[in-house]
């Protein structure tokens, strides 16, 4: 049956090219050919527009993620973010149409919920919650009360870039993929916080349905991050670069990973 086919889910991508191509390619070597996407597609100094080709021709399901919604802002309300300055000089009228298009939320055929941070908001945190102590994994009670009216049994959500899973009982689960483009970042809101994978690895999930549920298996693939991260210091972006090459957050106020 056609649900029981395996779909890929990506999330984050943030205009990295080399590495969404990477992970379209594991993807198709494993033979899946059905694919969901959680948003954040294009920002970052990276190749929004090669990225935004690549994905406008797949078709996937997707949801939109709060900055695929700051690109299509007025540039007065963000003026001093060089790297939303250099997407919008990269991106055509057609690549913001497109995310005009995107959905916030969708639900897909097989069951899943789609959301790029949580169903009422896609600047929030579904699995973590950011006090000044740093980032906290929330547990599944405090999870279930931001699902409101969720009937699918799966929630995909990204944003946080970090791959996990969190089942909720009765069978529903909610699902981070991890980030295909950047596998590290550092955060000032509410709270300074570092969300970090330690790898340069693309990130992505692979869900499989059987009759004991959902199977989640969570994927690592190596990619020429290098040229990621040129493009990035080329682009203004040293903090992206460091991330790129260890997938950890660069320290602020000094040297990248000092």
């Amino acid at each position: 049956m056609a649900a029981a086919r395996p779909i890929a889910v990506l999330a984050d991508i943030h205009g990295n090219r080399w590495a969404l191509e990477a992970v379209l390619e594991d993807a198709r070597r494993r033979g899946i050919r059905r694919l969901v996407n959680l948003g954040d597609c294009l920002y970052g100094p990276l190749d929004p527009a090669g990225t935004a080709d690549r994905l406008m021709a797949l078709g996937m399901p997707t949801a939109r993620g709060n900055e695929d919604r700051i690109l299509l802002d007025d540039p007065a309300r963000h003026p001093d973010s060089p790297s939303l300055a250099f997407c919008r000089s990269e991106l055509g009228p057609a690549h913001l149409r497109w995310l005009r298009e995107l959905p916030l939320t969708a639900v897909h055929e097989a069951g899943l919920f789609l959301c790029h941070g949580s169903p009422r908001a896609d600047d929030e945190y579904l699995l973590w919650e950011v006090t000044a102590a740093g980032a906290q994994r929330l547990p599944a009670a405090a999870v279930s009360s931001r699902l409101p009216g969720i009937a699918q049994p799966v929630v995909l959500c990204g944003h946080d870039h970090l791959p996990a899973r969190l089942d909720l009982g009765r069978g529903r689960a909610v699902l981070d993929p991890g980030s295909v483009g950047l596998p590290a970042y550092r955060d000032d809101h509410p709270f300074p916080h570092a969300m970090e994978t330690g790898s340069p690895h693309s990130r992505y999930a692979i869900l499989r349905r059987s009759p004991a549920g959902w199977a989640a298996e969570f994927v690592a693939v190596p990619y020429d991050h290098e040229s990621a991260a040129a493009a990035a210091e080329r682009n203004g972006r040293p903090d992206w670069a460091h991330a790129l090459r260890t997938g950890l957050a660069a320290v602020p106020g000094g040297a990248p990973g000092t």
